[in-house]
């Protein structure tokens, strides 16, 4: 079965996406990585006004699988955490690219975003092509 990626993103090569709001990032797990998660029992995340550096991690997600570091695909500063996630981590795995979303970002450089991977790229890349 394929899962779904959401056209309307950028991917990081570690399955992070961020998906551009005017000004701003919506940043989350991509439906790839949740999958291969299976049940997430816990998820981490950084305060409001934390500073992020692209490619450092910045929290994590821990299934009954494994722990598995998150890692920025962009620098930029925290203005909103998914404190629903937080609280219940499966919302991560019911609806990613909806209300399973982690972080709203102010980008420190927008255009760190043209070196992550579009929708089509990214989707080769998960199905093995």
């Amino acid at each position: 079965m394929a899962l779904p990626i959401s056209g309307d993103c950028r991917y990081a090569d570690s399955h992070e996406y961020v998906r551009p709001e005017g000004e701003r990032l919506r940043l989350g797990l991509s439906a790839f990585a949740v999958d291969q998660l299976g049940d997430i029992v816990f998820v981490e995340l950084p305060a409001v006004g934390a500073s992020l550096v692209q490619g450092a991690s910045f929290g994590s997600v821990e299934s009954v699988k494994a722990v598995e570091d998150l890692l920025a695909p962009v620098s930029g500063v925290v203005l909103a955490r998914n404190e629903a996630v937080l609280a219940s981590p499966e919302e991560l795995q019911n609806d990613p690219y909806g209300e399973g979303w982690l972080l709203v970002l102010q980008p420190a450089d927008p255009a760190q975003l043209a070196g992550l991977l579009d929708a089509a790229t990214y989707s080769a890349k998960v199905q093995g092509a």
